[in-house]
Order: structure tokens, then C-alpha cells, then sequence
């Protein structure tokens, strides 16, 4: 197929999925002024299973004020065993760790995308992606094809679009979990609960945030979530709330598995799809924005003449976020096959949860104490 004219084009981006990366990608594309569509498969607003903690830092990557979408502010922390043996660390800043809910905040942040002149097209499923000449065919369900110089596949999770195109992990690797929010009494709504006792190869949490709580429950070497009613049983009870409360949702974990090239040919992967999830805490939404972000500035000098300009992309996220992964799954690797012991030494440790907050506010990676932890985990001292 010869290449269209310009004037044909639909956009100079087309950005497929209207999560937060795709939502931050468009939003940074559409600021610098190139013509952007959002498609969205599902009619926004629109819920997503998650437990909506990010660190306060991903602010740095916006020139707008995220704290309308912010649900509740984090200040400490609190570990347990089995619900016993309590661990509490202070979180560093005046503001260091944000609750959201996804059916808000990522429709703000396509609103905000909106506002600076992206079109967003929901209920729209895509179906495929195919090069064509120096544009991109993005077939839909139900409408004409769309045709753009280039791509940002944001399609979470379950992508499909990823492994065809050579972005991303070839086999990704998924841990698996489960969420619930539960409307209730919070009694320390500053504070974030991690229990590391009642799952096999895994942990739970429960964020506090207005009216209530959004609960997980994850595992992370690879086994099926096959008790994951029980735990709750145990857990919600220790937190005010009845043992059946709450709707209940299973959802794959893309974790990081390695470094993978996210750019090709006039396209790029972000988010979920490119498998940046926290192999260890499961924290998604960080690299969710971080990647949008990176993913557009790239895409804005590739759209100005830049070649190499995706080729950055992929390095930058292996710097700003891979290297501190690679150490992060390797600590989840020892951490959760002796997890007593990890809580010992990793968790009651003196400086430990200090580490453990440095982390979750976007303070520290995991490369700043990744040798020290795992030489205490492995000769246990």
C-alpha cells in the first residue's frame, strides 16, 4: 500500500488505551501540538482494578496540579506478619505517597489530554495495528480505519497489540491478584497496611482512602491466587470490616522481567503493556506516567526529524526505571521464598522500613540496597 498524503492522515498519534500512560502520552503530545487521538475500548468514565497508590514525585511530570484527582495522602506506613509483629516507618516529605481511584483519576488525566487538544474516541476497541509505508493503520471495531504517522500502544495488562510488534517481554510474566474496595470507617486514614504473613509468595494491602478502603491481594513467583477468600477472612476483620465485604476482582500483574526494546518503527509501548510493574510492592502507576511522559517527548523530536529519537525512549526507561527493577526482582526473588525470614531481616531491621519508604515516595531504587538485602536474606544476617 503506497503511503497517503499528509492531509490524509487522522492524526500525527494515534495513543490506544486511555489509561494513565496512554493519558499522559496524549496529554504531553497534544501540549507540544501535535494532533493526537485517544482511543479507549471501554466508555469513560470507567472503573480498573487497582490499589491506586503512587508516589507523590510523578507530580515533576506535569505542569498541571494532580492533588483535584488525589484521594488521600499517605504519611506512614505499616507492616505486619500475620496480622502481628507491626512495623511503622514515617514516609519522607510533607506528601509522599497518594491513594487515587482509577475511574477518576484516569479520566482527569484525559480530560487534561482533552484540553490540550486531543480527541478521544471511547468505545472503541482496537483490532489491529499494521505498517503501512511511513504511517500507521490502526483498525477499530465498528468504525473506518485510522491512519497516523505513529503509535503509543497503551492497552494494559492483557495487551495483545505488544508481542506482534516485537515491543515489550515476548513472554511476559504475571503475577497474579485480586482487589476490592470496601466503603467502611477508616481509622488511621494516613496510614498505608502491608501484610506479608497470610499470602503464600506474596503480601496484601489495604490503602485508606475517602469512605473506605482499596484492598489487594497478590502473589509473585508464578502460582495461582487460590486462597486468596481466606485471606481476607483473616485480614478485613483486623481492619473493622466484615469478612465478606467488598466486590471482588481478579486481575493479571504485568511485573518487570528483564530488559525489552518499547520502541519500533513510528511506535512505542507505555505502561502495563511494557511489563513496568514492580516485580516486588507491585507499584504501577509511577512507571505507568513515567513511561507516558518519556514516551512522548521522545515521539515529539521522532515527529521532528529525530531517528534515534525512540531508541532514547527505550534507554531512558531502562534507566530510570529498569535498573532499579532488575534489582527489585531479584530482592522479590529471595524475599518471597523465605518470607519469615524476609520479614525479619527486611522488614524489622532498624533502617529497613525507612529503605522500604524511600522506595515507595520515589526516594531510593532498589540498586541503593539491593546487595546488602539480599546478602541478609540469604545468610540470614
Amino acid at each position: 500500500m503506497s503511503p497517503p498524503a499528509p492531509g490524509r492522515l487522522d492524526a500525527d498519534v494515534i495513543v490506544v488505551g486511555a489509561g494513565v500512560a496512554g493519558a499522559a502520552a496524549a496529554y504531553h503530545l497534544a501540549a507540544r501540538g501535535h494532533r493526537v487521538r485517544l482511543l479507549e475500548a471501554l466508555t469513560m468514565p470507567r472503573a480498573k482494578p487497582c490499589g491506586g497508590g503512587m508516589a507523590a514525585s510523578v507530580q515533576r511530570l506535569f505542569p498541571f496540579d494532580l492533588s483535584p484527582a488525589v484521594d488521600q495522602v499517605i504519611t506512614r506506613v505499616r507492616f505486619t506478619w500475620c496480622l502481628e509483629d507491626p512495623v511503622l516507618a514515617d514516609l519522607p516529605g510533607e506528601a509522599p505517597f497518594w491513594i487515587v481511584r482509577r475511574q477518576r483519576f484516569d479520566a482527569f488525566l484525559a480530560d487534561q489530554a482533552i484540553a490540550a487538544g486531543a480527541d478521544l474516541l471511547d468505545g472503541c476497541p482496537v483490532r489491529t495495528l499494521q505498517r503501512c509505508g511511513d504511517h500507521w493503520r490502526v483498525e477499530t471495531e465498528g468504525s473506518p480505519p485510522l491512519l497516523a504517522r505513529a503509535v503509543v500502544v497503551a492497552d494494559g495488562a492483557r495487551s495483545r497489540l505488544n508481542v506482534p510488534l516485537g515491543l515489550g517481554s515476548p513472554k511476559p510474566r504475571y503475577a497474579s491478584a485480586l482487589a476490592l474496595e470496601v466503603e467502611g470507617a477508616v481509622q488511621e486514614p494516613d496510614t498505608a497496611h502491608f501484610e506479608f504473613g497470610l499470602v503464600r509468595h506474596g503480601f496484601c494491602w489495604a490503602f485508606p482512602r475517602h469512605g473506605g478502603f482499596s484492598i489487594g491481594v497478590g502473589t509473585f513467583l508464578g502460582r495461582e491466587l487460590s486462597d486468596a477468600d481466606a485471606v481476607l477472612a483473616e485480614l478485613l476483620p483486623s481492619l473493622g470490616l466484615p469478612a465478606d465485604a467488598g466486590v471482588r476482582s481478579h486481575w493479571p500483574l504485568r511485573v518487570w522481567d528483564g530488559h525489552h526494546r518499547l520502541h519500533g518503527d513510528g511506535v512505542v509501548v507505555v505502561g502495563d503493556a511494557a511489563s513496568l510493574c514492580d516485580p516486588f510492592l507491585a507499584e504501577g502507576l509511577r512507571p505507568a506516567l513515567l513511561s507516558g511522559s518519556r514516551a512522548a517527548e521522545a515521539l515529539d523530536r521522532w515527529l521532528s526529524g529525530e531517528a534515534g529519537a525512540l531508541a532514547g525512549y527505550s534507554e531512558a526507561m531502562r534507566l530510570e526505571w529498569g535498573q532499579s527493577m532488575a534489582w527489585g526482582r531479584r530482592i522479590a526473588q529471595v524475599f518471597y521464598r523465605l518470607p519469615r525470614v524476609g520479614y525479619q531481616l527486611g522488614i524489622k531491621r532498624a533502617t529497613a522500613p525507612q529503605r522500604i519508604a524511600q522506595i515507595l515516595s520515589g526516594e531510593m531504587g532498589y540498586g541503593d540496597i539491593a546487595q546488602r538485602v539480599i546478602r541478609r536474606l540469604l545468610f540470614n544476617g
